[in-house]
């Protein structure tokens, strides 16, 4: 059995004339990413690999959230669709049990939905739980099963 955890960055701010790859955490984000990161913990769920978007904001929700794990910074991530994303993870090694995706919408949102159906919604630091029974590299769109998803508009 596997585990991916499909996560969007937390809250960025909106700042007129910075590119948007450099838009940072809020405040409130950054503390939603800390929160993410221990709602993940208490699930009894450690990551082998957190693939990341090179973006500033989904960077600082991968440090904020998994500190002092090493995190692969993916520049394919930004701006994805989810077949893109599921690219990255079908490349996981098949040693690793529990991977992590830190990305944009609507992509990751796409990406979950697609894996293990459902219907909610996928705001800011938002993540979904998706298991696997697949090796990675088979991994194919309807074959996850939602586990839990966290929104912390909801918590």
């Amino acid at each position: 059995m596997r585990t991916l955890i499909v996560l969007r960055h937390a809250k960025a701010a909106q700042v007129p004339g910075l590119a948007d790859r450099e838009r940072p955490l809020t405040d409130r984000g950054g503390r939603d990413a800390k929160r993410l990161g221990d709602e993940i913990r208490a699930a009894g769920l450690e990551p082998d690999v957190v693939y990341c978007s090179p973006a500033l904001r989904t960077k600082q929700t991968a440090e904020f959230a998994f500190p002092g794990m090493e995190i692969s910074y993916e520049r394919d991530i930004y701006e994805a669709y989810p077949q893109e994303l599921l690219e990255i993870v079908r490349r996981t090694d098949a040693g690793l049990s529990t991977v992590v995706l830190c990305g944009h919408n609507p992509g990751v949102h796409e990406l979950a939905l697609g894996l293990a159906g459902g219907d909610y919604t996928f705001r800011p630091g938002a993540f979904a739980v998706i298991r696997v029974e697949q090796a990675w590299e088979d991994l194919w769109p309807g074959q996850g099963s939602l586990v839990t998803r966290w929104d912390p508009k909801e918590h």
